[in-house]
């Protein structure tokens, strides 16, 4: 694990050092696949602050902390991220469990959303316009239709505000 400890309006102290990479060291021991530790330690008048970030596989792990004392600080981030670290290893165990069970037909369809309407459309050329007034008199909330002017397949749809958005594919 590489452990980059960065200050802020401070100078690092060997003891202080020390201190967090050996706290950090720690977490080495619940998850082993930890690629990164980023220590952020800041002093803004009476307020000490200890930030840290753990890579582990892809994910990103995030506490932060302001104390009074730069020590308590650390102290605290680190119980934060332990939670953290214990939410994240039952979330990985818990879906290793689920991959584990044999995966029959109606199990799957009881985790998996189904399709259950497949509809076909005849997608006409039109304006922007057009579309909207053809969405209101179907009263739907999206409107698949291809625009006249670009020539593109768009997408139009009601927003919660009762305006309309309109999704179009970049060329």
């Amino acid at each position: 694990m590489n452990i980059i400890i960065n200050c802020r309006q401070m100078d690092l102290t060997k003891n202080l050092k020390d201190y967090a990479e050996g706290k950090i060291s720690k977490f080495k021991k619940h998850l082993n696949n930890i690629t990164e530790a980023n220590v952020i330690l800041s002093v803004e008048k009476y307020r000490h602050k200890a930030e840290v970030h753990l890579k582990v596989n892809g994910s990103l792990l995030q506490a932060e902390s302001i104390t009074g004392e730069m020590y308590s600080s650390i102290d605290e981030v680190m119980e934060k991220l332990a939670r953290q670290v214990k939410k994240h290893k039952e979330k990985i165990v818990s879906q290793r469990k689920n991959k584990s069970k044999s995966t029959d037909i109606t199990e799957s369809a009881e985790t998996l959303p189904l399709i259950i309407k497949n509809k076909s459309v005849d997608i006409k050329p039109m304006s922007v316009e057009e579309a909207a007034m053809q969405m209101d008199l179907l009263d739907n909330n999206f409107f698949v239709f291809t625009n006249a002017s670009s020539g593109t397949i768009n997408v139009l749809y009601k927003r919660t505000d009762g305006n309309f958005g309109l999704i179009e594919p970049i060329k």
